[in-house]
């Protein structure tokens, strides 16, 4: 990974062009890796691609191996005899430049139960299927009736549920599962087509040369299949409550920090337990994706706990966590991890250690880079080989939208850095990523398009209206493709 000069684009697939509302794993993930491909990109990189709950964030899942419903695409469902192709060209049209969730969530699910009748009347189903079932039992068949259940109550978190399936009594989940027969089928149904859908696309972009680049949160959602089904590998007391949960101490952003709440891991459990759920979690992660960019990697060295309850991060303390023997005993497993770490923020002298022993490269973000003097190890000058530049990231701004809104000492500092006393700023700032000596370049797409903070992601502390943004086909061009392709050229990416 440290040696082979690479560059590609950041982009979900909710953001991509479609039809009904939010992008999908069809026509327009298949345009895109073509776009890829023209423009001489070797990545494709994604968000956490899980089945999202609360607030729409890719990075709060009901489950860390269950794929998201609302991205698979319907008219590939058509192709099988499982939706009325003329029905849904008969459908009120969605707004094509943002995702309104509820809107979409509500017509997808309607579409893929429609879709799941029609699956059910068939005498036969595939072998695929039924190998499917048997391949991911292991955790398949707690997330399905996680979802039946979460159905059956209105959506109510786990810890709400009725005493007995609260606590996951065997009885009470044995009866549950009989009684949910149909719901959890749906569920099967729906993990069956998301991951043949993304194992057809992730083959035609490996097939094009082009590695997709997939996202581990650390953590897992409290409210999840992972933590309800087996508690054990968490901080938990014995009443299933969260003994202390994560976040980040107070800092320069923030004067309480900011408490996450998810539940913290039961590393002694884990380490005793030869780190089983990591190694599941990774293979599951590498069958889907070349590669995995670990979020909050610093968590592996130290983590912040802060007591179950509290209202800020302010009375939490740092614990040390087994990075070392995790790696280690995943390396003895799996061989080499092609593992990227998100190492950003502050980041002590261990963390580096435990990045540069596993020979993971770290993350380099140019909007970091102009706030401070020549030294700042996010200028391109500073770099290393074995790291990742990019622009920014889904929770920057836009390069456009960040620049438009800096002072002008800073402001100045960026022209002088990048010699582009024009209007071509975002090209400039394109073109210093690329050129760099960092192994991997990443831009998001919204830079490239050199959109401005319309285009914004996601604004991390905002309750809502992120991870909305779209574009359509018209937006991105030959021309596009053609520049792109000639400054990788020029860089040897």
């Amino acid at each position: 990974m440290q040696n082979k000069r690479s560059s590609g684009i950041l982009l979900h697939p909710t953001s991509l062009p479609g039809n009904y509302g939010i992008g999908s794993l069809g026509k327009g993930a298949f345009g895109f890796v073509d776009f890829l491909h023209a423009a001489g990109q070797k990545l494709w990189q994604v968000l956490p691609l899980g089945h999202t709950g609360y607030g729409d964030s890719p990075y709060q899942c009901f489950s860390t191996f269950a794929g998201n419903p609302i991205l698979i695409d319907l008219d590939l469902l058509a192709g099988e005899g499982l939706l009325d192709r003329n029905a849904l060209n008969s459908l009120p049209a969605f707004d094509e430049n943002r995702v309104d969730y509820g809107k979409v969530i509500g017509f997808k699910h309607k579409q893929l139960k429609t879709a799941y009748l029609r699956f059910s009347e068939q005498h036969e189903k595939p072998e695929a299927y039924q190998q499917f079932i048997e391949n991911n039992e292991g955790w398949l068949e707690e997330y399905v009736l996680f979802m039946a259940l979460k159905e059956r109550y209105d959506g109510k978190p786990w810890w709400e549920w009725p005493e007995a399936l609260m606590q996951h009594q065997q009885k009470a989940v044995e009866k549950a599962k009989t009684e949910l027969a149909n719901e959890t089928g749906f569920y099967r149904f729906c993990q069956y087509h998301f991951c043949t859908q993304w194992h057809n696309l992730k083959q035609y972009a490996n097939d094009k040369g082009i590695s997709i680049i997939g996202d581990i949160p650390l953590y897992v959602a409290h409210d999840s299949a992972d933590v309800w089904s087996d508690t054990k590998y968490f901080q938990f007391d014995s009443n299933r409550k969260p003994m202390k949960v994560a976040g980040v101490p107070p800092d320069y952003f923030s004067e309480t920090g900011q408490l996450w709440g998810n539940p913290l891991y039961n590393w002694e459990y884990m380490k005793a337990n030869g780190f089983t759920w990591w190694h599941k979690r990774m293979q599951a992660s590498l069958e889907m994706f070349d590669l995995v960019r670990i979020d909050h990697f610093r968590g592996f060295e130290a983590y912040w706990a802060v007591p179950y309850g509290e209202e800020t991060a302010i009375n939490g303390e740092w614990v040390k966590a087994p990075g070392m023997e995790l790696f280690d005993t995943l390396r003895k497993k799996m061989g080499d991890l092609p593992v990227i770490a998100e190492d950003l923020g502050i980041i002590t002298p261990e963390v580096e250690a435990l990045r540069n022993e596993f020979e993971f490269p770290g993350m380099k973000i140019l909007q970091f880079a102009f706030h401070s003097d020549h030294g700042n190890e996010y200028l391109p000058h500073n770099y290393d080989r074995n790291f990742v530049v990019y622009t920014g990231t889904h929770d920057n701004d836009t390069l456009a939208g960040w620049y438009k809104n800096l002072e002008k000492p800073i402001k100045h500092k960026v022209l002088e850095y990048t010699d582009s006393y024009s209007k071509n700023v975002v090209k400039k700032l394109i073109r210093l990523a690329w050129s760099s000596v960092a192994s991997m370049a990443l831009i998001p797409l919204q830079d490239l398009l050199e959109a401005g903070s319309e285009a914004r992601m996601n604004t991390p502390g905002t309750p809502s209206g992120n991870w909305q943004w779209r574009f359509t086909e018209e937006q991105l061009t030959e021309e596009h493709a053609r520049w792109l392709a000639r400054l990788t050229q020029i860089y040897s990416r």
